[in-house]
């Protein structure tokens, strides 16, 4: 049995079944994306003032990523083009060339990902030499019983020394106090080290905008004063919270996306011998789904990197 309209167009709306059907799903989309940007919008406005976080994500790793993302829509609509053209070849090696970009923006988002759970917040108290307490950023690489990892950084983004064990000791309890923003190096006895620096209070560490121009210094801070150890991920805060879930859903779509793509370019591609015409029109409705999820994160990308 021949299902109807597969090529040629309704009468009622001009369109053929699967046309219609990826408007009605990219509409759906529409509403689920809209509400979480929406939500966003009201968690950032009802944030106290001077904390909510700025600075806290790379932008020139963002803009290759949109870059990215940006050629992968131009690929796959010369891969469609090729397919109403009737060169099958080239179709072949512009299908190919968005799922190896999808491929590397997934992978990109990855280590922006990887670098937040490795990146801790560690919450400490000193009543002699830091009255309340401090707080110290540094890159933390496992956790292990009473022990933990640290690979400090060189100062350059990306750039690591080897990574050096020490032993936590029983922590203390903590309700507020001020911030060391640095890096663990070393730890001497029951003393841990720091290359870091001291603020005046905590909206100082969330605005890194402006405050990009800061002098380290070496800081020792005793290891019994240690309350909490946090990373940065989506239960650290509202912004981390909410920066997971966009960055997240989105990263499954692109996932999604290049799965049915690579369906089409391998498997799939076997209709092109039978119906020429009907692996045409999924080849644009793929090229469809792949451009909407192009279009939330040139929105994803200001709101998050820029804003």
């Amino acid at each position: 049995m021949d299902i109807p309209y597969t090529v040629t167009a309704r009468q009622d709306t001009g369109l053929y079944n699967a046309k219609i059907g990826i408007w009605l799903f990219l509409a759906s989309e529409v509403m689920l994306f809209g509400a979480l940007f929406s939500s966003y919008i009201l968690l950032r406005v009802s944030a106290p003032e001077n904390f909510w976080p700025h600075g806290w994500l790379n932008v020139p790793i963002g803009t290759a990523n949109t870059l990215v993302l940006i050629t992968s829509s131009i690929t796959t609509v010369m891969a469609w083009a090729s397919c109403k053209m009737n060169q099958f070849g080239k179709f072949k090696f512009y299908h190919a060339c968005t799922i190896l970009l999808a491929m590397t923006f997934v992978g990109i988002k990855s280590y922006e990902y990887r670098d937040k759970f490795k990146h801790y917040e560690i919450r400490t108290h000193d009543e002699v030499a830091l009255t309340d307490g401090t707080i110290v950023r540094g890159m933390i690489e496992d956790k292990t019983k009473d022990t933990v990892s640290v690979k400090p950084s060189t100062g350059k983004p990306g750039e690591y020394q080897p990574a050096v064990t020490y032993k936590l000791d029983k922590v203390a309890n903590v309700t507020n106090g001020k911030i060391v923003d640095g890096h663990v190096i070393e730890k001497n006895k029951d003393q841990v080290k720091l290359e870091g620096r001291y603020v005046e209070g905590r909206e100082e560490l969330y605005d890194l905008k402006a405050h990009k121009t800061h002098e380290h210094k070496e800081i020792s801070i005793p290891w019994t004063q240690i309350q909490k150890i946090d990373n940065y991920g989506p239960w650290h805060n509202t912004y981390l919270a909410i920066y997971f879930t966009l960055t997240g859903l989105h990263a499954l779509h692109v996932i999604g996306g290049a799965l049915v793509i690579g369906f089409l370019w391998g498997p799939g591609s076997k209709l092109w011998k039978t119906d020429p015409e009907r692996f045409t029109n999924r080849v644009e409705i793929s090229g469809l789904f792949w451009h909407f999820v192009d279009l939330v994160w040139i929105f994803l990308f200001p709101v998050l990197y820029l804003l």
